[in-house]
């Protein structure tokens, strides 16, 4: 939900129905003291907030919703008016993610939406895979062992990924082929077993989690034997 919080009833029609018709839920506010109010219940995805309101200022808002834990991390594009150079500096200062200058084209206003979402869209955290002492970091791209880093090539990487990410699950070579070395690779099945020895001599003592599956190929075991 895109709040657009905006005194000139006609400017703010524009703007919610803009962003309406672009796929975006929206909602209007005449006034500073409406949209604080409505901000205690709901909280929105982004505001576009005027400088120039009645009652509490979009100046005033900004500074109460960057210094509220509750309210810090919701985006706001301010809408400053033409040539007040020290609005805009204010307000960036005071932690707007944008700013647009009135008169502004309502496409423009929507991109910067758009652009200031993705911005501060959350990152998505990948998670670790650990069997015991042996870590791969997906953030890092990274593998240790017992606290030890372990430098392997890409392949290797990619192989232990897929058996960390499914432990117990049997894995045809072609299938490792597949998934490592992509869809349409044409190499020998022989490939596999050779990174597979390289990987486990790698590992150390963790080597013996790859099993092989007789008449089948690889899968890793749930637990280390110590």
């Amino acid at each position: 939900m895109i709040w657009c919080v905006e005194d000139d009833a006609g400017i703010r029609d524009i703007e919610v129905y803009a962003l309406s018709s672009t796929g975006f839920e929206a909602r209007g506010f005449e006034d500073g003291n409406s949209f604080w109010e409505a901000l205690q219940t709901e909280r929105p995805e982004l505001v576009v907030l005027d400088v120039m309101l009645p009652g509490q200022d979009g100046v005033t808002l900004l500074r109460k919703m960057r210094a509220s834990a509750e309210w810090a991390d919701i985006p706001v594009i301010m809408a400053t008016a033409k040539g007040s150079e020290y609005d805009k500096i204010q307000c960036l200062d005071l932690g707007a993610d944008d700013y647009l200058v009135k008169p502004f084209g309502i496409m423009e206003m929507v991109s910067r939406v758009k652009a200031v979402l993705r911005r501060c869209k959350p990152r998505e955290t990948k998670s670790m895979l650990k069997l015991e002492g042996l870590i791969l970091n997906p953030e890092e791209h990274t593998v240790s062992v017992d606290g030890e880093r372990v430098d392997l090539t890409y392949k290797e990487y990619e192989l232990l990924r897929v058996f960390l990410s499914e432990p117990g699950v049997a894995f045809t070579r072609e299938q490792l082929l597949s998934r490592v070395w992509n869809a349409d690779y044409l190499g020998e099945t022989r490939t596999v077993d050779m990174h597979i020895r390289t990987l486990r001599q790698k590992l150390g003592a963790y080597g013996s989690i790859i099993e092989t599956v007789r008449n089948v190929g690889y899968r890793l075991e749930a637990k280390h034997d110590q």
